[in-house]
């Protein structure tokens, strides 16, 4: 009961995260069609900016300034870059993006190191903020879902109940029409591509001191974003928080599990493989086996329902 209250908060605070990060993504690609690379570079920004705000006023202000600077810099990214390799169609765009993830991480190297940097986690959330049948949970992780909750409120608001949010989705399904009842397309394009970029700032700043600030950070999330935005369907947001969700507590949950083939078979009363590569493969726990959890769930999807699973079929 214990670990399985563990593996439940855990897998939802790191499912959290993930919609966080995957929010903006299918943002992006639900309006623009851009598929980009650098996303997860946003997120390893938050953190390092977060972290130096933090080492002179705390981490507070930084939670506030860092996902503003990182939108800053996503809006110059569009407006000076994407907007004039959009005509040359996705592949300039996936190039151009796959080279500024990599320009972004060799700027990193060069201000802040190649080691990880020292982003604690604030004084006045570094405890227990529960404790449910001697499990004490951590104020700091429930801190990060409180976020991120409040986030996906913002967003699904702000989207839905406010001028700009309704102009927005018209962008994304019909620009032409936005456009020729006198709405700025492009620069509706910038908001959403800064703001984009802004929460995946954001994910940076809570989640780079509850796991490690470090120029890898980008590679280490980066797979398993594509694989949120894919699973729940390319566009969808609803989709995205589904997935997010999915992945957390599955990929959580094996992490934590030291279950393997062959302890099934002596459960089911067989006879245990004694030699040979299928007596090594049975032996790999599902632990060993957490990484490639989130790639064997999206194989699973592509092969039943391609389009995800609240993406629409594409008739065209």
């Amino acid at each position: 009961m214990q670990t399985a209250l563990i593996v439940l908060l855990n897998g939802i605070s790191y499912g959290l995260l993930l919609f966080m990060l995957s929010s903006g993504l299918t943002l992006i690609l639900g309006m623009m069609g851009v598929l980009n690379f650098a996303h997860a570079s946003f997120y390893m920004l938050g953190a390092y900016f977060a972290y130096e705000v933090s080492r002179h006023v705390g981490f507070w202000p930084g939670l506030i300034v860092a996902p503003i600077l990182v939108g800053g810099i996503g809006a110059l990214i569009e407006r000076y870059g994407l907007r004039h390799i959009h005509r040359y169609g996705h592949a300039a765009e996936l190039l151009f993006t796959f080279g500024l993830a990599y320009m972004i991480e060799e700027v990193v190297h060069l201000v802040w190191g190649a080691a990880a940097v020292d982003y604690p986690i604030p004084a006045s959330m570094n405890g227990i903020a529960f404790s449910v049948a001697g499990f004490g949970y951590s104020s700091y992780r429930l801190f990060m879902m409180g976020v991120s909750v409040a986030m996906l409120i913002a967003l699904h608001y702000g989207l839905t109940r406010t001028r700009v949010g309704l102009v927005i989705q018209a962008a994304i399904t019909h620009p032409d029409m936005t456009e020729a009842l006198g709405h700025n397309v492009p620069r509706t394009m910038m908001i959403v591509f800064s703001g984009g970029a802004a929460l995946a700032g954001l994910a940076g700043v809570i989640g780079g001191n509850a796991f490690v600030t470090e120029p890898g950070m980008a590679a280490s999330v980066g797979s398993i974003i594509f694989v949120v935005v894919i699973v729940g369907g390319m566009g969808s947001l609803k989709g995205a928080f589904v997935a997010s969700l999915l992945v957390g507590l599955l990929q959580t949950a094996a992490t934590t599990s030291k279950a393997s083939f062959q302890g099934l078979m002596h459960f089911l009363g067989l006879a245990p493989l004694s030699n040979g590569i299928l007596s090594d493969f049975a032996r790999i726990t599902l632990a060993q086996f957490a990484p490639l959890v989130p790639y064997v769930l999206l194989i699973a999807i592509l092969v039943i329902r391609p389009q995800g699973m609240f993406g629409k079929r594409d008739v065209s």
